[in-house]
């Protein structure tokens, strides 16, 4: 598909559906619809691309225009409104369901959406929440999309559409403030198949063979973006998740014949943690695991028990394809944080904190673009209605991408942490990421995460917010059982002068940790006495 490439990924819908008609397109397991199906949904792109003609033509008659946002799950109706909306030129907005009230009204108002479809269970909700807001806004269920009339939603006709035309607005979290709206193009979800079915290596898309199972949201450019696009583009299923649910993830697996799967650190983590099984060899079954952020400690383990690789890669919602890099080549550095070479076509430089290139074998900041005449091509088009941000994240002409990263001696690069996540104590910089990998496998923690707090003599000091096992006991003990172990596996400087106990941490739709509101979280617990202060304990190793 990518001598000829369609304009947008509606079109790519539409060219794989004249290709494979009766391939699967998307199935949703019985064990991630249940609550609303009694049996399990399997489109085939013959019948996916009927639903979307038939809703376009929906939207084509109610006139609709500007950018509608989308509260419809990881749902079939999410892929059939989208592609229906982007036939017409109208962008959209996806929003997790699962985002509390309050923060809603930024999404809408900032992004200036001008209808919400959601479900019939959402919409109660939703017009309490749009009741707030300053303009009213239409709120459509799924079930009253059929009855659209033109004064149901503003506008009058569909614009025109190319490969540069709006597809998505996407917010990225940030650390600070509120959430950076980013701007994608057709072309970006474009370049992103493109990407993914020219991989190779371990990862060598077989046309209209492979099954790809993803558990994470929607309103993220993994799944939206990534995997759909994958499937799309080379005839492939989508094997669409609700959410990531442990107890019958192995089963969906075997049940839906996936081949292939998308996860998050946090997946490999919890699946390890399950009792062993005499099935856990899925070797003549998965072929691959794309993803980030497997804990070191994690890796080896989980690709010798599960018996498939998991690949690393780094991207970020802004690069696209762009600056997207993977591991999916031998060698692969298992186990050490490790996401591949980049690739030929991208240009990319490692700086320090002046912005001066580092030697090979330092961290540094990584910093990206696209090699030729256009730096941008497969990146974002810039952040919504902040000029200023998007300068910034292109200064000096290449794409800042705040993640610290070394290059290794066979020009691999292994990543070390975000740059906002370095810890810096007594002129050392310590990575957050590997205090938290070195700990992952303490019997008494079920998570942790490394943060700082202001010390008075050393800037910074390490703290250390855990979340124990069942029946551990929430005592200094256990603290300092936990800092033993770390001063086992780490340099004394590294290992946490504070430890506090929690029930639960602050975790994102897609069940990354929120760092900002933790950090916050850990400096009042130490601030009002919350947390045991081993800062005493930190001391060298005596010299042989």
């Amino acid at each position: 598909m990518t001598e000829m490439l369609p304009e947008s990924p509606r079109d790519v819908l539409a060219l794989t559906a004249t290709r494979f008609p009766n391939h699967d397109a998307l199935h949703i397991p019985i064990s991630a619809c249940q609550h609303y199906s009694s049996q399990e949904i399997t489109l085939s792109y013959s019948e996916l691309d009927a639903a979307v003609s038939q809703a376009t033509e929906v939207w084509r008659q109610a006139g609709v225009a500007g950018r509608v946002a989308l509260m419809l799950e990881n749902r079939p109706e999410f892929f059939v409104q989208w592609l229906a909306l982007n036939a017409l030129g109208i962008s959209v907005i996806p929003i997790n369901h699962e985002m509390p009230d309050a923060e809603i009204p930024y999404y809408l108002e900032h992004g200036e959406a001008t209808a919400v479809l959601t479900l019939g269970a959402h919409r109660t909700r939703l017009m309490n929440v749009i009741a707030s807001l300053t303009k009213s806004i239409p709120v459509i269920t799924q079930d009253e999309v059929s009855t659209l009339k033109l004064a149901d939603v503003p506008g009058i006709t569909e614009t025109t559409t190319d490969s540069n035309s709006e597809c998505a607005l996407l917010y990225t979290s940030g650390s600070t403030g509120k959430p950076k709206g980013c701007l994608l193009n057709n072309d970006y979800f474009l370049q992103q198949g493109v990407w993914y079915q020219n991989l190779g290596g371990h990862i060598d898309l077989r046309e209209g063979r492979e099954r790809l199972l993803t558990p994470l949201p929607l309103s993220h450019m993994n799944a939206m973006s990534v995997s759909t696009m994958a499937m799309f583009m080379t005839g492939g299923c989508l094997i669409q998740l609700d959410r990531f649910h442990p107890g019958t993830w192995w089963q969906s697996l075997r049940d839906s014949k996936a081949t292939a799967i998308h996860y998050l650190g946090v997946l490999p983590a919890i699946l390890l943690a399950l009792p062993e099984d005499s099935q856990d060899d899925f070797s003549t079954q998965i072929r691959f695991g794309f993803g980030a952020g497997v804990n070191p400690a994690h890796h080896e383990r989980f690709e010798k028990r599960f018996g498939f690789p998991l690949i690393e890669a780094w991207a970020m919602t802004e690069c696209g394809a762009g600056g997207a890099i993977i591991a999916c080549d031998e060698p692969r550095h298992v186990g050490h944080c490790c996401f591949g070479k980049p690739p030929e076509a991208m240009e990319w430089q490692l700086v320090d904190e002046q912005k001066l290139p580092v030697e090979k074998g330092r961290p540094g900041e990584l910093r990206v673009r696209a090699r030729g005449p256009n730096p941008q091509k497969g990146y974002f088009s810039g952040y919504l209605k902040n000029a200023e941000a998007t300068a910034d994240a292109w200064a000096d002409g290449w794409l800042n991408t705040g993640d610290v990263v070394v290059e290794l001696e066979d020009g691999n690069l292994a990543f070390v942490d975000r740059r906002k996540n370095i810890i810096r104590r007594s002129g050392e910089n310590i990575s957050a990421l590997e205090i938290e990998a070195a700990l992952g496998d303490h019997p008494a923690i079920k998570s942790a995460i490394a943060t700082a707090v202001s010390d008075e003599i050393r800037g910074d000091e390490v703290a250390l917010c855990v979340i124990l096992n069942t029946a551990v006991p929430n005592n200094l003990d256990t603290a300092r059982a936990i800092q033993a172990i770390a001063l086992e596996k780490l340099v004394y400087f590294k290992a946490p002068g504070w430890i506090l106990f929690a029930e639960t941490l602050p975790v994102t739709a897609a069940n990354k940790p929120k760092r900002a509101d933790i950090k916050q979280y850990a400096k009042t617990r130490v601030s009002n006495g919350e947390a045991y202060d081993l800062r005493a304990y930190k001391t060298r190793r005596k010299p042989a």
